[in-house]
């Protein structure tokens, strides 16, 4: 009999590790196959709750923050381009121009993972809004931008367009954010297994496959 094993994601989608990290994991959990089942679920986490309307450009932003030269930028884009590529996760060649707020995003994923009829929904929502920023890296403030999303992910566009227009869903939002934090969660990607057990960044596939089996024993 298969065990399952319980995985927390607690990520931004403005994270680029976090996608690489989830392209492995999910590399991790194909190749593992049924022998365990895995019930996952995605947490919020924002890089820059802060960030305005309209974003930062990227290069301004990491040197302001980092203290990224033009020349660290590149080398920095280059390891997480073949990072990705590794495991399947495609970036946009010339990169992401601007840093976005990710509130809106969240909200909708809080919304992905109450949908009870369909225990896919956040993951794919999830992976739609990590390319809609990575991939076709276009604005994650246009709302457009998000239903599209939400389009592809197969899920009720009308639904979440009524969410945008309002504050819904923005205290579980907040409150899932805090837990975290008190947690001890300051960087993601950070994969909690079982509630108990934390890895933290962008893990190999191995390192994930290895956790999976590991903790689907109980131990």
């Amino acid at each position: 009999m298969s065990q399952t094993v319980k995985i927390d994601f607690v990520s931004d989608v403005a994270c680029p590790w976090c996608a690489v990290g989830l392209a492995s994991l999910e590399k991790a959990i194909a190749n593992i196959g049924s022998d365990v089942k895995v019930d996952l679920h995605f947490h919020p986490f924002e890089l820059n709750p802060h960030m305005p309307v309209g974003g930062q450009d990227v290069a301004e932003h990491l040197h302001g923050k980092y203290g990224y030269s033009p020349e660290q930028l590149e080398k920095n884009q280059v390891r997480i381009f073949a990072s990705g590529a590794a495991v399947g996760f495609a970036f946009h060649p010339k990169g992401r121009k601007r840093v976005y707020n990710t509130f809106n995003a969240h909200r909708l994923l809080q919304w992905a993972g109450t949908i009870s009829d369909d225990a896919d929904a956040q993951h794919r929502l999830k992976k739609e809004l990590l390319a809609t920023y990575f991939t076709l890296a276009v604005s994650l403030d246009e709302h457009k931008n998000l239903l599209d999303a939400v389009e592809r992910a197969r899920l009720d566009p009308e639904r979440a367009k009524q969410i945008l227009a309002t504050d819904e869903f923005a205290e579980q939002v907040r409150t899932a954010e805090n837990f975290y934090a008190t947690a001890g969660i300051s960087a993601v990607p950070a994969v909690i297994f079982n509630d108990k057990y934390l890895v933290e960044g962008a893990q190999s596939v191995e390192r994930f496959e290895g956790a999976l089996k590991h903790y689907a024993k109980g131990e």
